[in-house]
């Protein structure tokens, strides 16, 4: 199954939630807080499969993964020690797109996806330029000499007013930051019931 490309704003009231963290969408969704068709804003009835499935789609789609990709990464968080679910939402955290998106240098994950595509990042003073880079602790991210002056990275930092993430840090006038650790569960703010997940690979 390919990545969505549909209207984005359409998921957002599918979800009830910003998925993709782009401030936009938390207007739509203050404006229309039901969602999206004819019967948006009825009460549906949804199966304990129905409730899986949406989980997972909610979580591939906001990491803008491909379903190839969300069940090989599935595989891996299976194998490692701990617990499952946990494993998955680190594994996710810790691609390179989505620690730019949390640097505060894009307003989205796809928008820091395209900017890795285009090579405008060093992980450790090397050119990478794959989204899913699975990070290390203690690799350093840094901006393009050439590309600092862009006004997409300074854009999306007067959004940013702070680092709220405590496994990350930022250094906002090198356009540079550090993977400091690995971020536990309760560190990371998104709305997923990743155990449905796993009942649903389960079966």
């Amino acid at each position: 199954m390919a990545r969505y490309t549909g209207p984005k704003a359409k998921l957002v009231r599918k979800f009830g939630e910003n998925i993709f963290g782009n401030p936009k969408f938390d207007k739509i969704l203050s404006n229309k807080p039901y969602g999206p068709g004819q019967h948006g804003a009825g009460r549906k009835r949804v199966s304990d499969y129905g409730l899986q499935l949406k989980e997972k789609q909610k979580l591939k789609i906001m990491y803008g993964l491909y379903e190839r990709q969300f069940r090989n990464m599935f595989k891996k968080a299976e194998r490692m020690r701990g617990i499952t679910g946990e494993n998955l939402i680190q594994l996710l955290e810790r691609r390179l797109d989505n620690t730019v998106y949390r640097f505060g240098f894009a307003n989205s994950r796809a928008q820091a996806r395209q900017l890795v595509l285009h090579r405008h990042f060093y992980v450790n003073g090397e050119i990478v330029n794959i989204p899913s880079y699975s990070l290390k602790v203690g690799d350093v991210i840094t901006v393009k000499e050439k590309s600092k002056k862009m006004d997409v990275f300074h854009n999306a930092l007067r959004v940013r007013k702070s680092n709220p993430y405590e496994w990350i840090e930022v250094e906002k006038a090198n356009l540079s930051g550090r993977f400091m650790k690995l971020p536990e569960r309760s560190e990371i703010p998104i709305n997923v019931n990743e155990q449905l997940i796993v009942e649903l690979y389960s079966k």
